[in-house]
């Protein structure tokens, strides 16, 4: 009896060993069971790391470990305790994936190590048995263990090296062969080996999965799919045909190219000999590339060129911050003719140029080409449309200890020096004052631009752990001043009375302040404030409970004398507590205000949202109630002159409706709008008259109405003789939508050039080495298969029709959106449609290392990757790249649902992109980092030098270009290379060509979206998206999957590719016709009737 419990308890039931088994490691039911075994019960034991010899290496690599049937021994098992006994309880009832551990490329955040690194693989992926159904090995290759050449294995997991490969680098491990004659740097792959990349296991095997947490979508009927696809096959069809650029135009392109080399290779030979003294100079060596779409095979019609100019004979590289070529360049293209300007403010110093400026363009260009050679250039603004990063990142704590004494030691390491650097002058403070008609966001505006011109900055979660002692001391001063600032005496007085506001004392560490905050504690004072003057109060008690509890809160905040070494978790309860105050009834109605540019139609609609929700809260009577905020929606209105108006208005005829008091404001506004449009010539002189017959029409005394009484009570007359008048408005354009009347377009350029009617048009880069080792990958990339190109042109189509690629707006290049679309071809779908180029690059010749610049890598960065382009095509002509068939419009379709959301796909096992944690890398195995690994987490501004230095000669041109004759050449010793900088005139002119201290340019960093560039690994191509830019993005993407998700049910009613600027304006257009028809009423009164 004792022996049979101990045999029971060494070796366990069968059946419950097998579904422990599946349970606790998730295996393949096939790798499980032991065919080989004499048993038919016998089981691969997988024990727990503590006790498995494997683990701590004490079981060679092909040894099995497995439960020996005649083990009786207590210690051989361990028995599962009640905890997991439970656990497995529960998850029997459920499905169980029965398949072999399935690791997502798409979800693989671990820092890529080598190809050959065993600490980069997943468990689960490092030993992958041969068997008869896998596929064959690579033809003309005996591969060692039947791996890929590129520590990939047939079913594309990566391999565990032997301990002598780890000692060398992966991309010197890789050997191989010479196919026909040709090096290629890849082998001859059959179909299958590449179609078998992410496979999954057989469909028998793929039961449905426990996971709670993905989230998967409800599947599509089986004809779902297939309408998806064949939608999104006609739309593309029709859109890429039309799409791609032609020869034609690539041929004018490159004629143009060719006369703007001329012309650079002019001014830079002539600086170089006659301001640097170098006769030795070859003028043939400067060079204008193309990159870009153009180079790359992705251009549509009308792109425009990018060129890289190379100059590697220059004293000075052109992209040196200290090289005068940019300026000399722009000079002389202006000379020629043409519309240049030189960007500095970028990231890497471009001339914006077009072939055949208007007069007023060209010249603008002169005069600012004049102003820059005066020394005035115009103060960039911050980025006030940006918000700030105040919100902590997923992995921040909130302080534990607010005691001083933690910040003593990195105070005291701050240098007094650096302190004193840090100290503003008085003057300076004392400029920053508001003005009595100055609003606090504009007031708040002009302190941050105060704060960035004395070197400092605010306070953020991306550079709190940076900040010093002196950085907090320039800080506070710019926030106390800020509030002794304020116009309002008495707003002013109870801020500073705060122990809150306590500003920063190095010696007794109080607490330091952000201008954020401050900002926000000045906003918050001002609802208190209208709080305690209010003159309706609730009568029911949970309501008054509720909003004391609000403002007590505010206060409680008010009198914290401590908030730790930082102000940030501060600055946070203050937002919020803010937030709370904005939504009290009684507040949002006293605080009742039209903005700068907002609408009366937008203010109207928003004072009836506030109106509905007072009204629930007070105990007043009706007419009390609409009498209430007609008087704060009058007293709110911006202009005086129309303010004014409308309350006589209600004085005379003592409406008692919103909706009437704001259809005379509507009108008197609308009068307004056209006349200062009228006064900017915004309108052409044959339309003066007619508008101005209106503007007195508009400007007439209302009336009741006649046919609705009711519904408008009071409207504008409008008399029989004048209806030609008000049918001839119609037509004309909105006064409103004319730049007069719109708000100031940040990105808006005054020199910005039109899309059209100006030639061709290109932008001169001066640091393209790397930008052209990208478009040679991409070259690579588009012709890896057909289907790559069609796919770019439709996905750039979309995004410039959804107005999604606009990076100086806040969103994605063009360029962001080929890496999104490589990234899902690459490693995505399944089977792949790409083969990753980089991870396939070919081994190194045998050199140094640095005689590899310019082979390998470039500027120092790694450019390996498969470029040979004639077996690129060979091998795809041939279908050998793939095993991929799919069309267009599925591949598309799986595009747009990947990027649309991040839970599990339908389409595909694996989930949504990520926007908030993923990091799309090209070169990566999966293609996918996390933010946190690279540290993108917040945003960062850095310094850089600007470009463009001044030229230290006289003004050259490209007419007047002078060349050594032959006999001067013959003067002068000939150099082949670059003058030496111990030369004495070309020192001298370094020195004088060094730029100022303050020729500093601010980079903003933001890693909102992050698409890590291919070889330039710190850059993040996704840099320009701000937050209202990635919202748009997302949306757009959401909407494209609604809408391929509707075509596959047969009924679609909104158009994919609906152009969103034309869309805009015939919403603009029709909200002119209503605000018309509210005006006027649409009927018509008697001549006697108006007076």
């Amino acid at each position: 009896m004792q022996a049979g419990h101990e045999q029971s308890r060494g070796r366990g039931p069968p059946l419950e060993d097998h579904l422990r088994n599946l349970i606790l490691t998730n295996s393949d039911p096939r790798a499980v069971l032991d065919p080989n075994s004499p048993s038919p019960v016998t089981f691969a034991s997988i024990p727990p790391p503590e006790n498995n010899p494997q683990a701590r290496g004490e079981v060679r690599d092909d040894q099995t470990y497995r439960s020996s049937p005649r083990a009786t021994s207590r210690g051989g098992k361990k028995r599962p305790n009640q905890a997991q006994r439970r656990q497995m309880n529960a998850e029997l009832s459920i499905p169980i994936d029965t398949r072999g551990p399935s690791h997502s490329p798409s979800r693989q955040y671990a820092r890529p190590q080598p190809h050959g690194d065993a600490r980069s693989l997943p468990y689960g992926q490092q030993h992958i048995p041969y068997s008869s159904a896998s596929p064959a090995p690579f033809q003309g290759r005996a591969a060692p263990n039947d791996r890929h050449p590129y520590g990939q294995s047939r079913q594309g997991y990566t391999q565990l090296p032997t301990p002598s490969s780890l000692q060398q680098s992966d991309w010197r491990r890789q050997q191989h062969p010479n196919v026909d004659g040709l090096f290629r740097g890849v082998n001859i792959i059959s179909a299958d080996d590449f179609a078998s990349r992410n496979s999954r296991l057989p469909h028998q095997y793929q039961s449905t999965l426990y996971n709670p947490g993905a989230h998967r979508q409800t599947p599509f009927s089986p004809e779902q799919p297939a309408n998806q696809s064949a939608f999104l096959d006609r739309i593309c069809q029709q859109i890429v045909m039309g799409a791609e650029i032609g020869p034609d135009e690539i041929f004018e392109k490159e004629q143009f190219r060719g006369h703007i080399e001329t012309i650079c290779r002019h001014a830079i030979a002539r600086h170089e000999f006659e301001v640097n003294g170098y006769r030795g100079f070859q003028p043939e060596s400067v060079e204008l590339k193309c990159f870009g779409s153009l180079a790359s095979g992705f251009a549509t019609k009308a792109a425009d060129m990018d060129l890289g100019l190379l100059s590697p004979m220059s004293k000075l590289p052109p992209d040196s911050h200290q090289s005068p070529i940019p300026r000399l360049i722009e000079e002389a293209l202006l000379t020629a003719g043409f519309g240049a300007r030189l960007l500095t403010k970028t990231r890497v110093p471009i001339i914006k140029l077009c072939e055949k400026p208007g007069v007023a363009l060209r010249q603008s260009l002169l005069d600012a080409r004049t102003k820059w050679e005066n020394g005035v250039e115009e103060e960039r603004d911050p980025d006030d449309d940006v918000p700030e990063d105040q919100d902590p990142p997923p992995t921040a704590e909130p302080p534990s200890d607010t005691s001083p004494k933690q910040n003593s030691t990195k105070t005291q390491t701050s240098q007094q020096s650096s302190m004193q650097a840090a100290l503003p002058h008085d003057e300076d403070l004392s400029s920053l004052k508001q003005s009595s008609n100055q609003s606090l966001a504009s007031y708040y505006n002009n302190a941050k631009r105060l704060l960035r011109r004395l070197n400092g900055r605010d306070i953020t979660y991306s550079n709190y752990q940076d900040f010093t002692e002196a950085n907090f001391i320039l800080l506070d001063k710019v926030a106390s001043v800020f509030v002794k600032g304020l116009y309002d005496s008495n707003l002013r007085d109870r801020i500073l009375a705060y122990p809150s506001f306590h500003i920063g004392d190095t010696t007794k560490f109080t607490n330091y302040r952000s201008l954020f905050g401050i900002n926000t504690m000045i906003e918050g004072e001002k609802l208190v404030l209208a709080w305690e003057t209010r003159q309706l109060s609730s009568d029911i008690p949970k309501t008054d409970q509720v909003h004391e509890r609000v403002i007590q809160h505010w206060k409680d905040l008010q009198y914290s004398k401590k908030f730790g070494l930082t102000p940030m978790w501060y600055n946070k309860e203050l937002q919020l507590a803010v937030e709370a105050l904005r939504q009290l009834p009684a507040i949002q109605i006293m605080h009742l205000r039209q903005e700068q540019y907002e609408s009366p139609m937008q203010y109207h609609n928003r004072a009836n949202k506030i109106s509905t929700s007072f009204r629930d809260t007070l105990s007043i009577s009706g007419v009390g109630i609409r009498c209430h905020i007609i008087n704060h929606y009058v007293d709110g209105i911006r202009d005086e002159g129309i303010r004014n108006k409308v309350h006589e208005f209600v004085a005379l005829t003592g409406t008692q409706t919103l909706r009437t008091v704001a259809r005379e404001h509507k009108a008197l506004h609308l009068a307004a709008d056209y006349e200062r449009a009228i006064e900017q010539g915004r309108y052409g002189p044959e339309d003066v008259q007619t508008l101005q017959s209106y503007m007195a029409i508009l400007r007439r005394k209302p009336m009741r109405s006649i046919q609705r009484p009711a519904d408008f009570e009071y409207v504008i007359p409008i008399m029989p003789n004048e209806e030609g008048v008000l049918g001839s408005v119609r037509q004309l354009p909105d006064p409103a939508t004319l730049s007069p009347n719109k708000p100031r377009d940040r990105y808006n350029d005054s020199l910005e050039f039109p899309k059209s009617g100006v030639g061709v048009q290109c932008d001169i880069n001066f640091s393209a080495q790397l930008a052209l080792e990208n478009t040679r990958l991409l070259r690579c990339y588009c012709y890896t298969d057909p289907r790559v190109k069609p796919l770019v042109l439709f996905v750039k189509h979309w995004a410039k029709a959804r107005g999604i690629n606009t990076p100086y707006r806040g969103t994605l290049s063009s360029y962001g959106y080929v890496l999104m679309v490589l990234h899902y071809l690459v490693n995505i779908v399944e089977p792949f449609v790409c083969p990753n180029l980089q991870e396939l690059a070919p081994p190194d010749p045998d050199l140094p290392p640095q005689a590899l610049e310019g082979i390998t890598t470039c500027q120092g960065r790694n450019v390996r990757f498969w470029r040979d382009e004639r077996a690129i095509q060979s091998l795809a002509q041939q279908g050998q790249l793939n095993q991929n068939h799919d069309s267009l419009g599925s591949l598309l379709r799986g595009f747009f649902e990947y990027y649309a959301q991040s839970n599990m796909m339908v389409s595909s096992p694996k989930r949504g992109f990520d926007w908030g944690r993923d990091v799309i890398s090209l070169r990566t195995h999966g293609g996918l980092l996390s933010k946190g690994e690279k540290g993108w987490t917040g945003a960062k501004t850095v310094m850089q030098p600007q470009g463009g230095a001044p030229p230290a000669s006289a003004e050259l041109t490209a007419t007047t270009a002078h060349f050594p004759s032959p006999d001067e050449k013959t003067t002068l010793p000939l150099k082949a290379s670059r003058p030496s900088p111990s030369d004495g005139t070309a020192q001298s002119v370094t020195e004088q060509q060094a730029p100022k201290s303050k020729d500093v340019k601010e980079i903003r960093h933001r890693f909102l979206f992050a698409i890590e560039d291919p070889f330039e690994l710190d850059h993040n191509v996704a840099r320009t998206v701000t937050h209202n830019g990635i919202v748009a993005i997302r949306d757009e993407f959401r909407r494209a999957w609604r809408i391929i998700k509707a075509a596959g049910k047969g009924h679609t009613t909104e158009d994919l590719l609906e152009d969103i600027k034309a869309h805009k304006e015939q919403l603009e257009r029709k909200q002119f016709i209503s605000l018309l028809d509210e005006i006027h009423g649409n009927e018509v009164f008697p001549d006697s009737t108006v007076i």
